[in-house]
């Protein structure tokens, strides 16, 4: 990595910010350059502090840093952020990941700084995750190497060409695991409501979601086409699309939630 030679801060040590960490770790990122600042260590962070041995403190140390990731909550950010401001210098690679948080806002509390504002999402936590970012123009080449690097350790990114977008991101994809996991109940629910017992609907549910979305991944075909080729004519899968693909079935009702997730995300920048 080229971030092998960074010196990072990791503000937040949850389940997104340890996954992260995580990926870091496996692709071969050297404990001793990254510290972890966070007052708890959670039972995801706790097993890469004792295999590792990554530093871990509970409030910023007097110390610069080449990175800093922001992985607090947004709602969290006004009262972390000031402390960071002397543990950077000017050209600090500032890279956040709190829905919400616009550059300006963390500009205003850690001054003027290369920024990228990322939204990944949970599947990261089994190295899965997809990632949109955002770079704003103090950014150059090396520091989106760099960001690029790091947030790819759990999965793909997409760079979007405005900010706003990533509140896009956010209802797609950052929000959308929810989405998918409550499709995977509902289906479970439906097939219980059909006759079969409850741990096997939901099982069968699981791993019809699963296995989907993994032939989806490995398949060079777009979803439209992998829909097409199981759908039989006057079939039973075409029976139950009627109903999904209807006026008023599941497009209109996932663009709505989408929607929803987006400008949630648009609400929380002015909170």
């Amino acid at each position: 990595m080229a971030a092998a030679a960074q010196r990072i801060l990791l503000l937040g040590g949850g389940n997104m910010g340890a996954a992260l960490l995580g990926g870091w770790l496996d692709k071969g990122l050297d404990p001793a350059r990254v510290l972890v600042v966070d007052p708890k260590v959670g039972d995801t962070l706790r097993p890469l502090i004792e295999r590792y041995g990554v530093r871990h403190a509970i409030s910023v140390p007097q110390e610069t840093f080449d990175v800093a990731l922001l992985a607090v909550k947004p709602q969290m950010m006004g009262a972390a952020l000031p402390d960071l401001r002397d543990a950077l210098i000017s050209d600090s690679l500032v890279i956040s990941i709190a829905a919400g948080t616009t550059i300006a806002s963390i500009e205003g509390l850690l001054g003027e700084h290369p920024v990228v504002r990322a939204m990944p999402n949970t599947p990261a936590l089994i190295g899965r995750g997809v990632t949109g970012a955002f770079a704003n123009e103090r950014v150059d080449a090396a520091g989106r190497k760099t960001a690029d690097e790091l947030l790819s350790a759990n999965g793909p990114v997409e760079w979007v060409d405005t900010e706003p977008l990533i509140d896009a991101v956010t209802g797609v994809s950052g929000s959308g695991p929810a989405y998918v996991f409550h499709m995977a109940e509902c289906l479970a629910k439906a097939g219980e409501a059909a006759g079969l017992p409850a741990d096997l609907a939901m099982r069968l549910a699981r791993h019809t979601v699963a296995g989907a979305g993994e032939l989806m991944i490995r398949s060079d075909q777009t979803p439209a086409k992998l829909r097409q080729n199981v759908t039989s004519p006057n079939g039973t899968t075409q029976a139950a699309l009627d109903v999904l693909m209807a006026e008023d079935g599941l497009a209109p009702l996932i663009e709505r939630a989408v929607r929803a997730a987006r400008d949630r995300a648009e609400a929380l920048s002015k909170e």
